[in-house]
């Protein structure tokens, strides 16, 4: 790889608005896949992050969805990404109202900012060929082009689109003109796309400058810009956070990028690269990346195998044994187990519609439930009562609230807890415990240096969610 730096003013934009249905049951609404530490030791959005994370980027601009807010600050803070403008998004409305929003708030100071931009979710294993490629892309963006990835395809894989290059670009080396873009083929037509050559898979990375995606926008989807103009002028600031106007998000149009902007100009031009990349779109993806054993199988978490060949065996919770079988996906969590067979595992999103349907939460939400104070878990739940697991990061402390319905008992397992119950406030530490009657002012706080962890048993006719009243809280929640 050359030593020479890339040029100043790239900004990294973070794309952490999708869900991931096809990696169920890890991956859920409440908690989705670019959350999880999935193939390395931060979570996938952390990993994202720090490719980008070198005096040669800006801090980046990451969109998220506005209910994983707290979280995502918290993935870039342990990761020690600084610097971060989080644009929180009220609801989804697919990549080109994401990264037309991105552009927006670069354009405010510098408008010809090049645009780095990728999903949070997606894996990249070979990081000094990604930047050779980003040097590659970089005059070609400058110039005032939509510039994408297209990856040198390893297999003739179904799950991807495609991009047929074209004519070199002059001067440019590395970059080519985009002949046509491909919907995702069938496998005999995956098979000719290889075999013809020139055809790569569409990454959905790009690089451009900020005022050249505006003016695209304004010219080739110009709704999806006046929508999110609009958000962005009706935008408020929240803690560390951006808010885009709801009412004006609303009205953009549900589009991405390629749909919107890339399969139409006439300024696309593709960069292949061979970089490690996959966008880990099923568990055969994470299989195939994973470490594997002498037979070929990916074994992680609580497992034991047996006379097991081929397989991709995953437990996030308890112990998951598998014996004399071949070729099969298995994943415990707490709440729920997928086995699948192997060839199957992109179907995994028709178990999801079919939960839905059901109105099973396990569709959406996880059993355990992320707080900007911490989490919390579900152990036990019966008639009229419920045991919870409550953990609060240090120094951080729930709001000060009451319910109509429930009494709570707390009981300190690790660390210390200030509580205040009413107008007295009581120092806690391991083995001690407070009773909050019924309709009592209360508060949580982690005053120590190690996470606090409290079980909570909770008594009364309605346990819900929705039985809280806060009076205060640092978060700004209502």
């Amino acid at each position: 790889m050359s030593s020479e730096a890339l040029a100043d003013n790239i900004i990294p934009v973070i794309l952490s608005g999708g869900s991931g249905t096809r990696l169920w049951p890890v991956s859920r609404k409440s908690f989705p896949k670019q959350f999880w530490p999935l193939i390395a030791e931060h979570s996938m959005l952390a990993e994202t992050a720090l490719r980008a994370a070198s005096p040669e980027f800006s801090p980046p601009i990451v969109v998220a969805n506005q209910d994983h807010r707290f979280v995502v600050a918290e993935q870039l803070r342990e990761a020690g990404i600084s610097g971060a403008r989080i644009l929180l998004e009220p609801m989804g409305r697919n990549s080109a109202p994401a990264i037309a929003a991105a552009a927006l708030l670069a354009a405010e100071t510098a408008p010809d900012a090049v645009l780095w931009i990728m999903a949070a979710d997606a894996s990249i294993n070979d990081r000094e060929a990604l930047r050779d490629a980003i040097r590659a892309a970089l005059p070609a963006a400058r110039a005032g082009n939509v510039v994408t990835f297209g990856m040198e395809p390893t297999a003739p894989e179904t799950g991807y689109g495609y991009i047929t290059r074209g004519e070199a670009l002059p001067g440019m080396p590395g970059a080519f003109r985009v002949e046509r873009f491909v919907e995702k083929p069938d496998l005999e037509k995956a098979k000719a796309l290889i075999a013809t050559g020139g055809n790569l898979w569409n990454s959905g990375m790009f690089l451009f400058r900020a005022d050249t995606l505006l003016a695209e926008l304004e010219r080739l989807a110009p709704e999806v810009l006046t929508a999110t103009r609009a958000a962005m002028a009706a935008r408020s600031t929240d803690l560390d956070f951006i808010r885009l106007g709801a009412a004006e998000f609303a009205k953009a149009p549900d589009i991405s990028i390629d749909y919107a902007v890339a399969e139409k100009t006439d300024k696309a031009v593709v960069v292949p690269a061979a970089i490690g990349w996959s966008d880990v779109g099923s568990w055969t993806a994470l299989a195939e990346i994973g470490p594997k054993d002498a037979q070929g199988n990916v074994a992680l978490g609580d497992v034991v195998i047996e006379d097991v060949a081929n397989s991709y065996v995953r437990s996030e919770h308890t112990l998951t044994a598998l014996l004399g079988v071949r070729d099969l996906i298995v994943v415990t969590t707490q709440d729920a187990v997928l086995v699948a067979a192997k060839d199957q595992a992109q179907n995994v999103k028709k178990i999801v519609e079919r939960l839905k349907a059901q109105k099973r939460p396990e569709a959406d939400s996880h059993n355990r439930t992320y707080r900007p104070w911490g989490f919390y878990e579900s152990l036990i739940q019966g008639d009229r009562f419920q045991v919870k697991r409550i953990v609060v990061w240090p120094g951080r402390k729930l709001s000060l609230q009451k319910h109509y319905h429930r009494a709570e008992h707390w009981v300190v397992v690790a660390g210390s807890a200030s509580v205040t119950c009413d107008d007295e406030v009581r120092l806690l530490r391991e083995n001690e415990s407070v009773y909050l009657p019924l309709g009592s002012t209360h508060r949580l706080e982690n005053p120590g240096k190690i996470p606090l962890t409290v079980i909570e048993v909770q008594s009364g006719p309605y346990l819900g969610e929705d039985d809280i009243v806060r009076f205060e809280d640092t978060y700004g929640r209502q």
